[in-house]
């Protein structure tokens, strides 16, 4: 097999849909050797943060010495970024050889019980991590986490970022619910760290905690006022929250993976993190900030930012947003800061009408022009000659960013990021 043909291959797993449930992965992981046996792992949930606290665990470790795997999604550009070992990408070569081996064992699956894209992508990353021989695995939920393919590990650790408003068609439609889902990772006895501050969250999986016995550490105001005080590459206040997070990771570990204190501030030092509140700088001046607000609480985020950093600085800006998502609200969180906005698709399948959001940004900035474009091509185009642009609302369209900007090599793989729900699937196929 091909390197094509495998992402050819993945990407036709998308007729399987999405769906929540543990046993396809378990009989998956069975017939790949229960890879997931060999390895220790960090299981990190959240609604927001999750991916930039993996990559700070990541990195604390590594300067430690340990040979650290990465498992995230969505990815930006290249599917390879699900999968890294050491911050270096899965190789095509090795990419091709795991899907042969993951098609092989599809074959024992009926079509109506047939495994996802995600619960075949976690299953390769689980293998190929064991054949790299990793100390250490950080291993990000896709969503939610009772459920979540990724679920079926035992890890040295446990990790809820935050629990915000998101994918509520899945998880519930309030923070207790959705909280709920995120605890689902708490395993008996295992460690558990957050940094939920919403109350009826927070109650949830402290109770979830006290009944398997799970020694939970809150992070609070306190540790991410102390957090300030590193030295973070990565922009916003929220940012000092997630390496709060992380650090407090790393305490509650000493004893299982030892770790001093320079190795974690050098981790925090020296973590990367593309496409979210990332600056780029253009020839000719023109300042870029690219970030993947794709919910209310990660647009409101954005904003509190650019408050912070750019005070009185009042931005182009370009955004398109997922119709499964609230974006209406990002709309209204983000319009009233624009000079200008430019309105786009997300080169997606989910996509929303860019038609549609300009009643909603109207709504909260009627003074300012609003343009429809036909792409973020056309849009990037139509404000090339603004000193300051923000290009946000979905990281399907960071990603489509980070090509144009060549940032990032083209390699049309971002469709791999696409989902729908394995009922709706159901429904067209009958």
């Amino acid at each position: 097999m091909t390197y094509p043909q495998a992402i050819q291959f993945l990407y036709d797993l998308r007729l399987f849909g999405a769906k929540m449930g543990l046993e396809n992965t378990l009989k998956l992981a069975g017939y790949a050797g229960n890879p997931q046996e060999k390895l220790r792992f960090i299981h990190v949930a959240g609604t927001n943060g999750k991916g930039s606290t993996c990559a700070m665990i990541e990195s604390i470790y590594r300067q430690s010495g340990l040979r650290v795997g990465l498992f995230t999604s969505p990815h930006l550009v290249s599917f390879a970024e699900r999968i890294q070992v050491n911050r270096q990408l899965i190789s095509e070569g090795d990419v091709a050889r795991l899907v042969d081996e993951m098609r092989d064992f599809l074959k024992n699956f009926p079509v109506e019980v047939h495994p996802t894209f995600f619960e075949v992508v976690t299953v390769m990353a689980l293998k190929y991590f064991a054949r790299q021989q990793c100390d250490l695995v950080i291993l990000e939920t896709g969503m939610g986490g009772r459920l979540d393919a990724t679920n079926i590990v035992t890890p040295l650790a446990s990790v809820i970022t935050n629990v915000q408003f998101d994918h509520q068609q899945w998880l519930g439609n309030t923070l207790g619910q959705i909280a709920a889902e995120k605890a689902g990772i708490i395993k008996p006895r295992v460690p558990v760290v957050t940094g939920t501050d919403d109350a009826q969250a927070l109650e949830v999986i402290v109770s979830t905690a006290k009944a398997k016995a799970a020694p939970i550490t809150v992070v609070t105001s306190v540790e991410m006022q102390a957090a300030k005080a590193f030295d973070i590459p990565l922009l916003g206040d929220h940012q000092k929250q997630n390496a709060a997070v992380a650090m407090a990771v790393a305490g509650v570990l000493r004893g299982a993976l030892p770790v001093d204190d320079a190795d974690v501030q050098r981790g925090i030092k020296q973590v990367q993190w593309a496409g979210r509140l990332q600056l780029v700088r253009r020839e000719g001046g023109q300042t870029i900030l690219l970030d993947g607000a794709h919910n209310p609480a990660g647009a409101q985020t954005l904003l509190a930012a650019l408050n912070s950093y750019f005070l009185g600085v009042r931005p182009a800006l370009i955004l398109g947003a997922m119709r499964d998502k609230d974006w209406p609200a990002i709309c209204h969180i983000l319009a009233p800061l624009a000079s200008k906005i430019h309105l786009c698709p997300t080169g997606s399948d989910r996509s929303a009408d860019p038609q549609r959001l300009v009643g909603c940004c109207q709504e909260v900035n009627n003074v300012v022009p609003i343009f429809v474009c036909s792409g973020l091509a056309e849009a990037l185009k139509e404000t090339e000659s603004e000193p300051f642009t923000v290009v946000a609302g979905s990281l399907h369209l960071i990603g489509e960013a980070m090509e144009l900007l060549h940032l990032s090599p083209a390699v049309a793989e971002r469709g791999l990021n696409e989902w729908v729900r394995g009922d709706e699937i159901d429904r067209q196929v009958c």
